[in-house]
């Protein structure tokens, strides 16, 4: 079994901070890359940054410059570092590992339950 658990939701007024964290457990071989999504009510799914094991990053166009995404190799463990948050950032936000669970054994995505973030005064 793999899971992870996301912390560090809540609600937030405009232009504030929140940070976000997913750590992954369980069977795990390896991690090639980790990530945030949000969903949004009537949205579809869309991401919002992913790090590889390495450290290269990309970023969707609307957090470019606001949001940083972060990762602890040792501790399976991804980061978001939200600023500056506006309104239109108010979404159920999903943690997303692509890992192996073997040696031999395929990547696969793995979700977390997801986290909720409200921007409102």
């Amino acid at each position: 079994q793999v899971q992870l658990v996301e912390s560090g939701g809540g609600l937030v007024q405009p232009g504030g901070s929140l940070r976000l964290s997913c750590a992954a457990s369980g069977r795990i071989f390896s991690i090639a890359a980790m990530g945030w999504y949000r969903q949004a009510p009537g949205k579809q799914r869309e991401l919002v940054a992913v790090i590889t094991r390495g450290g290269s990053t990309n970023y969707a166009d609307s957090v470019k410059g606001r949001f940083t995404i972060s990762r602890d190799n040792a501790k399976n463990t991804v980061y978001l570092q939200m600023n500056s948050l506006k309104p239109e950032d108010t979404a159920v936000y999903y943690c997303n590992a692509l890992l192996a669970r073997t040696a031999t054994g395929n990547y696969n995505d793995y979700w977390g339950q997801g986290t909720q973030v409200t921007v409102s005064s």
